[in-house]
């Protein structure tokens, strides 16, 4: 299989990946778990926050700021692998983007003083972007694992067949 045949495989893994009914769901879950979180944190959270001491105002100041950010995270990877999946991004624009996004960063982070006042909606908020993460996070690793093994090897001699295989179809031409 040369170089070309291999990425075009691996293009259509990813099309088939992100046009499927798994993909659809946790793209839909993700989208709105950012939407309910920002309208908790905008309207509800607010109040939830004012009625904390400084110890819990810390704490959720500390772990809506980690929600946010690995929701942030989340979205991108969603929006990256359906933007590669429908052809807006070239590989080498997908690869430039992806190392933007970091998915190990994101978790659960130390227990934080105050904690224990956290309202009980934002505990719900956490622990669903928690699962929607672990989840993102074995996904990514089975499109990395399925684009190594589809990928051509970086090998003076992969070159060289490639380039004798254009040649070829260029003397039949």
């Amino acid at each position: 299989m040369s170089g070309t045949e291999a990425l075009a495989s691996t293009v259509d893994f990813l099309q088939r990946f992100t046009a499927s009914e798994q993909f659809e769901k946790v793209f839909k879950e993700g989208m709105g778990l950012v939407e309910e979180t920002a309208n908790y944190l905008d309207g509800p959270g607010r109040q939830d926050a004012r009625a904390l001491d400084r110890h819990g105002a810390v704490a959720y100041a500390t772990e809506s700021m980690r929600l946010t950010t690995r929701l942030m995270q989340l979205a991108s990877w969603l929006l990256l692998q359906r933007a590669i999946g429908a052809g807006e991004l070239s590989h080498e624009d997908a690869r430039k983007e992806k190392h933007r996004i970091s998915l190990s960063d994101i978790g659960r982070g130390n227990p934080l003083q105050g904690g224990n006042q956290l309202p009980e909606d934002l505990l719900k908020l956490i622990e669903r972007s928690l699962k929607l993460h672990t989840r993102v996070q074995k996904l990514d690793v089975m499109l990395n694992v399925q684009a190594k093994a589809l990928s051509p090897a970086a090998s003076p001699i992969s070159q060289h067949l490639d380039r004798i295989a254009t040649e070829f179809k260029a003397a039949r031409a």
